[in-house]
């Protein structure tokens, strides 16, 4: 599944493979948003997908910088758990 706009966001569901690989990974996301200063929403949900929300909220829209955090979410997924 590709990333796509959903209620003003950027949004994409990652599933794992349960609860507890499912917080690893918003473990690993963690520091991603905050290197780039950026505070996606994440939910968990079903025990082992994650729902990753990205705006720019100072913007009010989707911006490069919600782009660019997902082209790294997306990599570290990847490496660690695709």
């Amino acid at each position: 599944m590709e990333w796509k706009t959903e209620n003003n966001c950027l949004t994409k569901e990652f599933v794992l493979k349960n609860f507890k690989e499912a917080v690893r990974f918003v473990n690993q996301v963690m520091p991603l948003a905050e290197a780039a200063d950026h505070h996606p929403d994440l939910l968990i949900h079903s025990y082992k997908k994650v729902k990753v929300m990205l705006m720019t909220h100072s913007e009010g829209k989707i911006t490069e910088k919600d782009h660019s955090l997902a082209r790294q979410i997306e990599a570290e997924f990847t490496k660690k758990f695709g």
